[in-house]
């Protein structure tokens, strides 16, 4: 409830030296007489007119602060909001390949790359989001949605050896690019993470590059490893999984290339927190709009506060010269 004219509810402070002058009155009592003793009196028995006696005051101080509230005019308050959003659709091409199970991330590249992807997703409400794997070829692991449950299900999913190993970027762009092609939305991104240089797959990276442009899609990519060295997986003769300190190679150049192409950005990420700090800047970049119409109506709701006071008036008037009269 909103009032109107607020400061009229100070006059509520009054009640105080209202009710400390009543019960003052009420002590000194009326006139007396003397008596012996007061035991007759105390075991007489007491009548309705005792126990109602103070609800003539009652009645009148609550008839009071009716009286100041609707002085205060209270008012009922109806918003409507209508809420206008231009989403966006994003589509996260992840790269799978072996590489990303290097341990320059904790606990390894993929999993980093997953977890931080997933904080992303849950960023995004409203938007819809598509997800992309590639290694030595690509898959569409799950077109464009909003049901952000199934998609943080889907990226969990992923997980490297599921296709052929390699680093088919401009594959993994182009079919990015082709769940956004039948889109209508006003602004079409895609962010593509890989750790790598184009090794595989039958579309070039720039040609594909040249097809978002075209498509008036923004490519963002991010180049994920540590600089120098870092521990990349392999197959010892044994046949058992071990790691050996390798080169890390990001093909940064052709990154850089696709982004400033299609009016994205390429980052460079070393470890999680720097990935992480990526992904916050491209949220921060690619914000939806959201345009607010709101309409606001007041309702006086003082008659009915002025009405109640006159009623409780009335009680006591009744009270205090026809019923208590009457009672012995």
């Amino acid at each position: 409830m909103h009032f109107a004219s607020p400061y009229y509810l100070w006059l509520l402070t009054l009640l105080v030296p209202m009710i400390g002058y009543y019960v003052w009155r009420t002590l000194q009592g009326g006139a007396s007489i003397q008596i012996s003793s007061v035991a007759g009196v105390v075991r007489a028995p007491r009548t309705v007119r005792y126990y109602l006696r103070h609800l003539p005051f009652a009645l009148r101080a609550a008839a009071f602060a009716l009286l100041v509230v609707a002085l205060a005019r209270p008012q009922d308050v109806e918003q409507n909001v209508r809420t206008n959003t231009e989403g966006i659709d994003i589509m996260l091409a992840i790269d799978v390949s072996g590489s990303m199970l290097a341990r320059d991330f904790k606990p390894d590249r993929i999993t980093a790359a997953k977890e931080v992807a997933g904080s992303f997703i849950a960023d995004r409400y409203g938007d819809r989001i598509g997800l992309v794997a590639f290694a030595g070829e690509a898959f569409t692991q799950s077109p464009l949605t909003t049901d952000q449950s199934t998609l943080q299900t889907l990226l969990a999913r992923i997980r490297s050896g599921l296709i052929e190993d390699g680093t088919a970027i401009g594959n993994g762009l182009a079919t990015a690019i082709n769940r956004l092609r039948e889109s209508d939305a006003k602004s079409k991104v895609i962010i593509l993470l890989t750790d790598g240089v184009n090794n595989q797959g039958q579309i070039a990276p720039m040609t594909a590059a040249e097809i978002a442009k075209a498509q008036g899609i923004r490519v963002y990519t991010i180049g994920v490893g540590t600089e120098g060295m870092a521990p990349y997986p392999a197959i010892d003769m044994f046949g058992n999984l071990t790691f050996v300190n390798q080169k890390v190679e990001i093909d940064e150049k052709v990154l850089k290339a696709i982004s400033d192409m299609t009016g994205g950005r390429y980052f460079r990420a070393t470890d999680k927190e720097k990935l992480k700090a990526v992904y916050d800047e491209i949220n921060q970049l690619e914000k939806s709009k959201i345009e607010v119409m709101k309409h606001i109506s007041y309702h006086e709701l003082f008659l009915t506060w002025a009405l109640a006071a006159l009623g409780l008036l009335f009680t006591e008037f009744l009270l205090s010269n026809l019923v208590l009269k009457r009672i012995p």
